[in-house]
């Protein structure tokens, strides 16, 4: 199945006794920690892969409560092996942000990464790498905190 020209970023969030915590990736190929991410297949929506990532890389049950945040990012194709199938006039593509509930602090790693953890907002902010990734944790956040 082709993949579709954009990619998700999905942050699993639990509340806990001692507050919020946030789900955090190492990647296998960067060492780097992120959330949850991955490209659309064929003609799903950016919610129903949210949906699909979170449970493939990460064991989240599908139906958990997905939050769709505001926070868009774009990302040159050239960091897409598959660039080539969207076209010569597609120079970036939407990443779509979510965060998604859990109910426990337990995730279950693809391969794709090496470790997880869960940390609360400071600490995982501090260990972002991109700064599209710190915007769209300050967005869930904030949106969390106002509940």
């Amino acid at each position: 199945m082709p993949r579709a020209p954009f990619q998700v970023l999905v942050f699993p969030f639990c509340d806990t006794p001692e507050g919020l915590r946030y789900g955090l990736l190492k990647r296998s190929d960067g060492a780097y920690w992120q959330g949850i991410a991955g490209g659309g297949e064929g003609s799903e929506r950016p919610e129903e892969t949210a949906r699909r990532e979170a449970f493939e890389e990460g064991g989240v049950p599908s139906e958990s409560r997905l939050i769709p945040l505001d926070t868009i990012t774009s990302i040159p194709v050239m960091h897409f092996p598959e660039h080539h199938l969207w076209g010569s006039d597609t120079y970036v593509i939407p990443e779509y942000t979510f965060g998604i509930e859990c109910d426990s602090n337990q995730l279950e790693l693809s391969r794709e990464h090496t470790e997880y953890c869960w940390l609360p907002y400071d600490e995982a902010l501090s260990l972002l790498h991109y700064d599209s990734n710190k915007t769209a944790l300050w967005e869930l956040n904030v949106r969390l905190l106002k509940r």
